[in-house]
Parts: structure tokens; sequence; C-alpha cells
């Protein structure tokens, strides 16, 4: 089972390198509106699709770990985000995992940092 189905109950969306980006879809505005467009969404905010979503980095960096056949079918480690830190929490089967799971959130955009203290190593 996925990360993201396991995690968050969403399959992969159609252009997951687009996903992991983070790029918020852009406003579409009326003809003639004249309405100053709608406040960027912060990087760490933005979902699968671009959309607005509360826990936007945290999906997204599940989905980068289903795109790495390293890490793809570890099951005991779950992910959430505080603002624009990843959260890691559980099992991991080896500091070598570990380490690339912590790489790949960094490398997720909205990543400020990857706290890995609640994960235990066996």
């Amino acid at each position: 089972m996925s990360w993201l189905q396991r995690l968050f109950g969403q399959e992969k969306p159609k252009d997951p390198q687009q996903a992991i980006s983070g790029q918020p879809v852009a406003p579409m505005a009326a003809a003639g509106d004249t309405t100053v467009a709608a406040e960027a969404i912060p990087p760490e905010r933005v979902g699968l699709n671009g959309e607005y979503d509360q826990s936007g980095l945290a999906k997204r960096v599940a989905l980068a770990f289903d795109q790495d056949s390293m890490v793809a079918d570890v099951d005991h480690v779950y992910v959430a985000q505080l603002g624009t830190t990843v959260v890691l929490k559980g099992k991991a089967p080896s500091q070598e995992i570990l380490n690339k799971l912590v790489e790949i959130a960094n490398n997720v955009n909205g990543a400020s940092a990857v706290d890995a203290a609640q994960v235990e190593i066996g």
C-alpha cells in the first residue's frame, strides 16, 4: 500500500512530480473582475492538486516517499507536519532508511526542517 493511501486514503495524482513541487493553482478571475487576486497559498499548505490543504506538505512528502523505491515499502513510519516542519514518527527498519526519509522530506517544497526524533530504529 502506498504512503498516500495508508496515511491519507488518497490515490497518487496524475502528475506526481508537479504535485511534489507544490505549485499552487493560479486563481481564475471572472471577466471584468477588478478585485485583487486571492492571497498566494503558503508552500506548506499547497495540496496535491495545487489547492489549499491544511496537510498539504505532509501529503506531498508522502507522495515523494512513494516515488522513491528505497523507501516506498516502509510501512511503520508516519508523516505529519507542524507548520513548515515535517514530523516523522514510528519505527524505521534502519538508520540508512531514516536518513533517506529525512533527505527526501527536506527536498519537498515548503519544508524548512524535518523532525525525526520520534522515530526509533529497528
